[in-house]
């Protein structure tokens, strides 16, 4: 019987992880994946928003060769702060089924079944992403994850979104020799791009090397070409098109929350209901980190403010363990 499972090796879970090794808990960190897997399928470019030392957990510096660093400086230190630290984290393993039991937790995975007195979920939300709900979404032309622009040279490419992640692949697909377009569901590009990749992605839209559609939507995507739609005048138009990065978010796998329970906000957002100084939820002995906390709204919680998560989590685990009877 474990004392804690922490479900999701990101890096709040190995944070966590951190936390209740230094507490001297029988811990263990289960994972699905490779080791922090989100930032593994990040684009191979991808540089943080954040500064190195905002990404930080368990007091270990991160040292970076710029003030914020790239998606391979992440990998590398969390990679080392598990190797060095020997954390107790199982990889490739995912979860199958939770369940409680009385006062502890059941967890079958892949590969075994493991007993828990409390549980932590802090699964991410990168694998689930947010459909265009169109027809043809289906076709192979048809992608919710970029990875590397050198795929993409020399084709007719259509990026879906606003956000950083749709900005950073347009711009990044330009430069390797794309025909780049970027299909906006609203009347301009979001506000929350970073800001020194915002002035870029407008000036590339101005002088015409990036083609933008404001206010439209896909209606159909087809082998060879996009039907897409206006908004403001609802009319419709053809665009000639190789390949379509849909990179319109993600959300959290709530399997889990309804299994065990959690209460979600009725609101549309599907927040799950914790204790704020505590982080557990309304399931005695179950914890919420990192950003499933936000439910639907997958921009509220990032490493930087949710780390903070991990000590708030163990202290009150060893708390628990300490007014507890010896005989228990």
């Amino acid at each position: 019987m474990h004392d804690l499972i922490i479900v999701g090796g990101g890096p709040i879970g190995i944070a966590i992880g951190l936390e209740a090794q230094k507490a001297g808990l029988n811990y263990l960190i289960i994972e699905k994946g490779v080791l922090v897997n989100s930032l593994f399928n990040y684009p191979v470019n991808m540089q943080f928003f954040s500064s190195s030392e905002k990404l930080e957990i368990g007091g270990v510096p991160f040292i970076s060769k710029e003030a914020k660093p790239k998606r391979d400086e992440a990998l590398e230190y969390y990679r080392r702060i598990v190797s060095a630290n020997n954390l107790n984290i199982q990889l490739f393993e995912a979860v199958e089924e939770l369940q409680k039991m009385g006062t502890h937790f059941e967890i079958r995975t892949v590969k075994a079944q493991y007993k828990s007195k409390q549980l932590v979920l802090a699964t991410g939300f990168y694998d689930i992403p947010n459909l265009l709900g169109v027809p043809g979404e289906d076709l192979p032309k048809v992608s919710h994850y970029y990875k590397d622009p050198h795929y993409y040279a020399r084709q007719k490419v259509a990026v879906v979104g606003a956000s950083n992640s749709a900005i950073d692949a347009a711009l990044e697909c330009w430069r390797k020799g794309a025909e780049v377009s970027l299909i906006i569901r609203g009347p301009e590009v979001g506000k929350r791009v970073k800001y020194w990749v915002r002035p870029d992605i407008l000036n590339r839209i101005e002088e015409g090397s990036i083609q933008a559609y404001y206010s439209t939507e896909i209606t159909e995507v087809r082998e060879k070409e996009l039907l897409l739609t206006n908004t403001e005048n609802m009319t419709q138009f053809r665009l000639a098109n190789d390949f379509v990065l849909a990179l319109t978010g993600y959300q959290p796998n709530f399997r889990f929350l309804d299994t065990l329970g959690v209460q979600l906000s009725n609101d549309g957002l599907k927040k799950p209901h914790y204790r704020p100084e505590t982080m557990e939820s309304n399931i005695e002995g179950l914890y919420l980190a990192g950003v499933i906390c936000g439910g639907m709204e997958t921009h509220k919680w990032f490493i930087e403010n949710s780390r903070i998560h991990a000590p708030m989590i163990v202290n009150d685990i060893v708390n628990k363990l300490k007014k507890k009877p010896v005989y228990a």
